[in-house]
């Protein structure tokens, strides 16, 4: 009788030379039976069959649909899968119908200098959003299908996973409790650090994720149907939301306002979403899609893109607008991304986008936008532009102020990769200048995202969710930026930040830090959340401090407009540049 090995099993593909490796593909088998199918897995490369690196981890979807696993190039002779469990959980069992392994004629070692992309992350979905959690769990979703979307007309229920880079595994989950398809929604991080998810596919909804309870809620739905809208948290706490004609019929999607006091929504009639309207050639449909929103002081709002004319927005009684100027001489830039980079001083960089939603050339613009009090009209400054034009990118603000521009196409269409760039972009402040760093295995276009880790490194994934397209990109990479090596290439030394004197305080008050050697410098980034190139939560506050020996006191902004309440990651910077890894902090707004 045959015996039956329990999982873990190992696959092991001798190619008996060495090869540039950069991909594998999986068909689970196609007899009908799913028994055996992937799920938890390694993929791992050796030159000699002995020493082992891990290239890609994650988990497969229980289907027996071809699964393709990209990585950034190496040199092997041995690949070999380390299937940990059955996607199922039906037996001990692991199969396979074909595996092949890509390969490339060319490779050069990538630079440290340049930053590092990390082991493929495989998901069970094509995540078209993703929250970062306070936890430091990655919360995942696509639609009511794990590949595909519905087009409009909700089904009531969404496919989630969730990556724990503690542990390196990432679970799935049907939500069904909130009858609510998530897919093309508002999104912003509450004062409690929740995902807060409106509209959609079910364009009237909301739901919204406890981390500490791992549970979806319903929340009352929105006055105004919704799906592309953006939303934003204000300095009180409350959400504000405007645009969306993606779903829920077309035009008149102005403002609304949601309180965690009342749990309610309140029509905000000052609020019209008409000068905040691209010219878009296929109409209002496109025209209110993606706003560009900033909670600021004193419960305003400012909407610094994609359209050209820029607004103020207030959000007391009734609610009111103001034009705050243009964006300079930047067209409408759709799908084009805005980052608070210096909260305290009200800096935004702006960049990348397109005058029409697609089928048109996006731009290599930036521009430095600056704002002060509500309702003045902006400052803006144009600089050097991308070396690459881009939308339906993710740019991602780092602790030491710097910007990552990942992913995009010069001409965006949704659902091709056909002209996507996978040559990132650093912005650095102190230049107002972009430096190319090494490049993604994936291109990252429609439905991608990018968004930073509390060990102040960035995930960078999705893309597509088109069924049986072959722009389907169910995975992720991390990138650990140049700052985290030394100039030899090796892992620099990170300072530690042994304790902190409090994990929730009111703006204007302290925050004393005992660390475990020198460090020069402190920043606080706000957690983030993104879909459709849009991440309203996030944004970066520089902190100076008073030492004492190894013990330094902070002090947080008075302004709960620049200080958005919520959860926020605290990193500690030496001399060199090296952040920390960061610990929680939540803000209040009093």
């Amino acid at each position: 009788m045959p015996t039956t090995v329990s999982l873990p099993h190992t696959i092991t593909l001798d190619m008996k030379k060495s090869y540039n490796v950069n991909g594998l593909t999986y068909l689970p088998r196609q007899d009908g039976n799913s028994n055996g199918n992937i799920g938890q897995h390694l993929i791992q490369l050796s030159p000699d069959g002995t020493t082992w690196t891990t290239v890609a981890s994650g988990t497969y979807l229980d289907d027996n649909s071809l699964k393709s696993t990209p990585w950034t190039t190496a040199q092997a002779r041995y690949v070999r899968i380390v299937a940990q469990t059955e996607a199922g959980g039906r037996g001990q069992w692991t199969s396979a119908a074909e595996i092949n392994v890509l390969t490339t004629a060319t490779y050069t070692k990538p630079p440290t200098s340049l930053g590092v992309w990390g082991a493929t992350l495989d998901f069970p979905i094509v995540p078209a959003a993703a929250a970062v959690l306070p936890n430091g769990k990655v919360l995942m979703w696509s639609s009511y299908k794990p590949l595909d979307f519905g087009g409009g007309g909700g089904s009531g229920t969404t496919d989630t996973a969730t990556y724990d880079p503690a542990t390196g595994t990432v679970s799935q989950r049907i939500v069904t409790e909130t009858k609510h398809d998530m897919f093309c929604p508002g999104l912003s991080l509450d004062a409690s650090g929740r995902p807060f998810v409106t509209g959609g596919n079910d364009a009237a909804k909301l739901s919204i994720y406890d981390p500490n309870g791992n549970s979806w809620t319903a929340g009352p739905s929105m006055q105004i149907q919704r799906g592309y809208q953006s939303s934003a948290t204000l300095s009180d706490g409350r959400i504000f939301t405007i645009g969306g004609s993606w779903s829920g019929g077309e035009g008149n999607k102005n403002g609304e306002v949601w309180s965690p006091a009342t749990n309610s929504w309140s029509l905000l009639s000052g609020c019209p979403v008409a000068p905040m309207l691209t010219a878009d050639t296929r109409g209002v449909y496109r025209a209110d899609n993606h706003g560009w929103l900033f909670g600021w002081k004193s419960g305003s709002v400012f909407q610094a893109g994609p359209s050209k004319a820029m607004n103020w927005y207030t959000t007391t009684g009734t609610g009111g607008q103001k034009p705050a100027g243009l964006r300079g001489t930047d067209p409408d830039a759709m799908n084009g991304n805005a980052i608070m980079y210096d909260a305290v001083n009200g800096r935004i960089l702006t960049v990348g986008g397109a005058p029409n939603y697609q089928d048109n050339p996006a731009t290599s613009n930036a521009r430095i936008v600056t704002i002060g009090a509500p309702g003045t009209t902006a400052s803006v400054a144009a600089i050097g532009n991308m070396a690459n034009a881009r939308a339906f990118h993710n740019s991602v603000v780092m602790p030491d102020g710097k910007v990552l521009v990942v992913g995009g196409e010069s001409y965006p269409v949704p659902f091709s990769d056909a002209t996507s760039t996978l040559i990132p972009e650093l912005f650095n402040p102190a230049t107002s200048s972009f430096t190319s760093v090494n490049p993604i295995a994936v291109p990252r276009v429609y439905h991608s995202w990018a968004l930073l880790l509390p060990d102040a490194t960035i995930i960078s994934g999705g893309g597509g969710l088109c069924g049986a397209c072959q722009t389907n990109h169910p995975n992720a990479q991390i990138y650990s930026p140049a700052y985290l090596f030394k100039t030899d290439g090796t892992k620099a030394s990170r300072p530690v930040i042994n304790s902190v004197s409090t994990t929730s305080v009111a703006v204007g008050a302290k925050i004393t830090l005992s660390m475990n050697r020198a460090v020069t410098s402190f920043s606080l980034v706000r957690y983030g959340s993104g879909t459709h190139s849009v991440n309203t939560d996030q944004r970066r506050i520089p902190l100076t401090a008073t030492v004492s020996g190894l013990s330094y006191t902070a002090t947080v902004p008075g302004d709960p407009g620049i200080a958005l309440p919520g959860a926020w990651m605290l990193f500690a910077l030496d001399s060199a540049g090296v952040p920390s890894v960061s610990k929680t902090i939540f803000i209040r707004s009093s």
